[in-house]
């Protein structure tokens, strides 16, 4: 271990007198005393570099490193009580003060070291976001995502070198952000966006929510039981495999934005539907428009997968293409099906709903819906 504590220092800082090793990135290291080490892409042989020096060691990152910064990585590797951390003011603390607004109701999401279309994801279903970009994700390539997964943000915000000699601070549209060149080491902050107010923690919406072609769509009460069964993480991959409206996809990715939601479907009118639908609840769903079991040879490995049309078959291909640790829900009509699939995947219910519909003297009587057999569980 370094002698004394690992001074974490947030730029602009002063690194102490007395120390041996610097450790940042190439901007921050200019003019900095002592012996210098580069913070690379990956940071395994900085934190070996740390933990043998024998000397005393500051660490420099921009603004407050405890903000999506290094101090993660040092506290799991050496521990909390061995930092002396030194913030300065973050970057999206000062890039919202460029803009004269507030930020306690931004969703804060950094492109760094985590897959861009999960970032992009988070940002397009907030009304107001903060994206810190990387050389792997620019903000170009941030604007890009945005429009292929339909953000409604109006304006976006490309903040760079904040509180350096070259600050900039441009304001574009979504296509001006996509088709710039820009500082990949910036914030982009996005403003504007037409999301409507909704319940956080409404699931099993009407069915008069969605566009649906007579009568295809899964029911709002078994939807209800699919979601509750499918216990959705908040990131990972979803299948909505047989998505015909796309009402199980996009309550999923409406319930977690963090969710990469997929929709298979095999009819293009359907899938056009389904773009459709997501557009209107403001979610991001990507449709891959082919029929399974083929369809889903050229998709990412779901953590969850719900299975609403297509026999045994589809079944066992989306269990064999299963994460580990993931889960998959399936809805049938015959009991037989439902059955094989429970012994498939070790859980059955069945949802059996009756509706009630007013009678013409103002009475009320229920009118029962079709059995629904809902099978779900891990695969073996």
């Amino acid at each position: 271990m370094p002698e004394g504590p690992i001074v974490v220092v947030g730029m602009p800082g002063v690194v102490p007198a007395g120390t041996d090793l610097v450790v940042g990135g190439r901007r921050h290291l200019e003019g900095a005393p002592g012996r210098h080490l580069v913070i690379g892409g990956d940071l395994g042989p900085v934190l070996d570099a740390i933990a043998a020096e024998p000397g005393r060691v500051c660490v420099l990152a921009s603004g407050d490193p405890g903000f999506f910064g290094i101090v993660r990585a040092l506290a799991e590797r050496f521990g909390p009580e061995a930092l002396d951390v030194q913030p300065a003011v973050s970057s999206v603390a000062l890039a919202f003060a460029r803009l004269g607004l507030p930020w306690d109701d931004a969703v804060v999401v950094s492109a760094h070291g985590r897959p861009l279309p999960a970032a992009a994801r988070m940002a397009a279903a907030a009304g107001k976001a903060a994206v810190l970009t990387s050389p792997d994700a620019p903000p170009e390539a941030l604007g890009k995502e945005l429009l292929t997964l339909g953000a409604r943000h109006r304006r976006a915000v490309v903040c760079s070198r904040l509180g350096l000699a070259r600050e900039a601070v441009t304001s574009v549209d979504l296509a001006g952000l996509a088709g710039g060149t820009w500082d990949p080491l910036s914030v982009v902050v996005l403003l504007d966006a037409e999301v409507a107010d909704r319940p956080a923690l409404a699931w099993g919406l009407p069915d008069g929510e969605f566009a649906h072609r007579d009568g295809m769509i899964t029911k709002a009460e078994v939807r209800a039981v699919a979601l509750g069964k499918l216990a959705l993480p908040p990131a990972g991959v979803l299948w909505d495999v047989g998505a015909g409206s796309g009402s199980v996809a996009i309550e999923c990715a409406r319930l977690c934005p963090g969710l990469r939601v997929v929709a298979v479907e095999r009819d293009g009118e359907q899938a056009e539907r389904i773009r459709a639908n997501a557009a209107d609840h403001g979610v991001a769903v990507e449709v891959a428009v082919g029929e399974a079991p083929a369809t889903l040879a050229g998709l990412p490995d779901p953590d969850r997968a719900f299975v609403g049309g297509g026999g045994l078959d589809v079944l066992d291909a989306v269990m064999a293409r299963l994460a580990p640790g993931g889960r998959a829900v399936a809805c049938f009509a015959a009991l037989d099906r439902a059955a094989a699939a429970a012994a498939r995947l070790g859980h059955l219910v069945q949802v059996g709903v009756s509706r009630g519909a007013v009678l013409p003297d103002g009475g009320v009587r229920l009118a029962a819906e079709n059995p629904v057999f809902v099978a779900w569980g891990p695969a073996e």
